[in-house]
């Protein structure tokens, strides 16, 4: 059906306010990051703009910017490594064999995805202690799992879904075992759903606030990006202008990422919609 101008007028002045909405808040603390802190809560675009905000940030005078950067990396990596691996074998599993209790399986990843992040702190919290992981990063990577891994294996199920069996059984008539195939023809066939959960699983892990403060260490040292940023909000005052700085380099590796996984997100994520 065709639209009339009027609808098309509307609908792109709804299309325009939505993006500006979305745009805003993030222009405005690439803005800020420009500022002095004296002028950061000033509603003039450019005003005395500078970079001292970054040097600051970047060469240590305001926290150990470059340590939280390489635990935040060491981290996010090992959390998209184990999480891929674990909820793709497990995806696979479910996709194609049938055995006792994949249903409840299943099901039971998706009730993991209702419990908020503060009411899993304790819990996981005491099994870290158990196994003497706590304040440990390797400790903090298996939490971050436990929230990455049901949802990727989710998603995952569903694109493996997608791929014809007769692949595997040509794979077995070929001699692969059930490992070989997953590994030798599933997996180069499911790069875009990998690159989705993958995507999906690094933002979880280098963003994330409550899981880090509550089971890292104190020591500056051992903190991520995210729990470094605190250090910024002192109990007085509030350093807006290197807080926007380091927002914005925290930010930046997100967007790195997400450019060349960007063209296999659309495929992946309608590819595992299909069906489940």
């Amino acid at each position: 059906m065709k639209r009339s101008p009027l609808a098309s007028v509307g609908l792109h002045a709804a299309l325009v306010c939505a993006s500006a909405v979305a745009v805003f808040p993030v222009f405005w603390v690439l803005v800020t990051s420009f500022k002095p802190d004296a002028r950061a809560v000033s509603s003039r675009l450019l005003d005395e703009s500078t970079v001292d905000n970054y040097v600051r940030v970047l060469s240590g005078e305001k926290g150990d910017f470059l340590a939280w950067t390489a635990n935040s990396v060491s981290i996010a990596l090992a959390t998209t490594v184990l999480a891929v691996f674990l909820s793709a074998t497990a995806a696979y599993a479910a996709s194609r064999f049938r055995f006792a209790g994949r249903r409840v399986l299943l099901r039971s990843f998706l009730l993991v995805q209702m419990f908020p992040f503060a009411v899993l702190i304790v819990p996981l919290y005491n099994v870290l202690l158990a196994l003497g992981l706590q304040g440990s990063s390797f400790g903090l990577v298996l939490v971050y799992c436990t929230t990455a891994v049901p949802f990727c294996t989710y998603m995952l199920k569903g694109y493996f879904d997608t791929v014809p069996a007769e692949i595997d059984e040509a794979g077995r008539v070929d001699g692969l075992s059930p490992f070989g195939v997953f590994w030798r023809l599933i997996v180069p066939l499911s790069r875009p759903g990998l690159a989705v959960t993958g995507f999906y699983a690094f933002l979880t892990a280098w963003g994330e606030v409550a899981f880090a403060s509550a089971l890292l260490s104190a020591s500056d040292e051992s903190k991520t990006l995210a729990v470094g940023l605190q250090v910024f909000v002192q109990q007085n005052r509030t350093e807006w202008g290197h807080l926007a700085a380091a927002s914005v380099l925290v930010a930046l590796p997100a967007v790195a990422l997400f450019y060349p996984v960007q063209r296999y997100l659309v495929t992946g994520l309608s590819s595992g919609a299909v069906k489940g």
